[in-house]
């Protein structure tokens, strides 16, 4: 039921979208006790349909030195507040966060280009990074800009919410997913085969995001549009919301 939710989510509510305000430009009429819960049933599956209960997945930290865990799967799930586009059990991690109160250019930022490793070995079969690294989203409107850019990047798909990003094939039905990476610095093209804690590109303030950092997660399908997000775990656990240091673990590629 979850991965048949995650494959139809995101087509569905278009659809409904589409239908209800097509409404205002063809000769047709729906009546509200339609609509709405057609409209509501659209949105509980976007945002509260779609959890795939499975044994976590050990892999490596993708990241290197001391980094700060935001809306973690330690604290919460769906760790993002949403289902959708595989977000279920994704990570946030930002280095050394600095708190920053007003906007400033991503490279003002001590994580804009560290460096990010693969978590796992696997195939390289996405990669996509001509999005530009737009200013900090940290002070207040800044927030509010980003809440109501998020929204007109959904208009365009999951490729204009997650930014410049890499897709990792680990193999048996699992996908790995580096989000918000820096434009033009992706070390892999698709077809390569990479080897775990091998770097695959630099951390960057692409797509959706607040401020420099990496979104991480796992899922069952290349295209977070249709994926279902899997549980995994980092070498010394996954960390809840606060600061931890990654250091490279013994893991073999898978």
């Amino acid at each position: 039921m979850a991965r048949l939710a995650a494959r139809v989510r995101i087509p569905l509510l278009f659809l409904v979208v589409l239908v209800i305000l097509g409404q205002r430009v063809f000769p047709y009429d729906i009546a509200w006790w339609v609509s709405v819960p057609l409209l509501g049933g659209a949105m509980a599956l976007y945002f509260f349909v779609g959890r795939v209960r499975a044994e976590p997945v050990l892999v490596e930290p993708p990241v290197r030195g001391p980094w700060r865990a935001a809306n973690s799967p330690a604290s919460r799930v769906p760790s993002h507040g949403v289902h959708a586009y595989g977000q279920t059990y994704a990570i946030d991690l930002v280095f050394d966060r600095p708190g920053v109160s007003r906007p400033r250019r991503p490279a003002d930022f001590p994580g804009f280009g560290q460096p990010l490793f693969a978590a796992a070995g696997g195939r390289v079969v996405r990669v996509s990074q001509w999005q530009r690294d737009h200013w900090g989203r940290t002070s207040v409107p800044g927030v509010l800009f980003l809440l109501a850019e998020g929204m007109v990047r959904e208009l365009f798909g999951a490729g204009r919410v997650i930014g410049n990003h890499i897709v990792i094939d680990q193999g048996d039905g699992r996908y790995a997913l580096y989000a918000h990476l820096r434009r033009h610095l992706a070390m892999v093209r698709p077809g390569d085969r990479v080897a775990a804690g091998q770097q695959l590109a630099s951390c960057g303030n692409s797509g959706n995001s607040s401020e420099p950092h990496l979104h991480f997660q796992l899922m069952d399908h290349p295209r977070p549009t249709f994926a279902a997000g899997l549980p995994f775990e980092f070498a010394g656990g996954v960390p809840a919301n606060g600061t931890f240091v990654a250091t490279e673990s013994s893991l073999q590629s898978l």
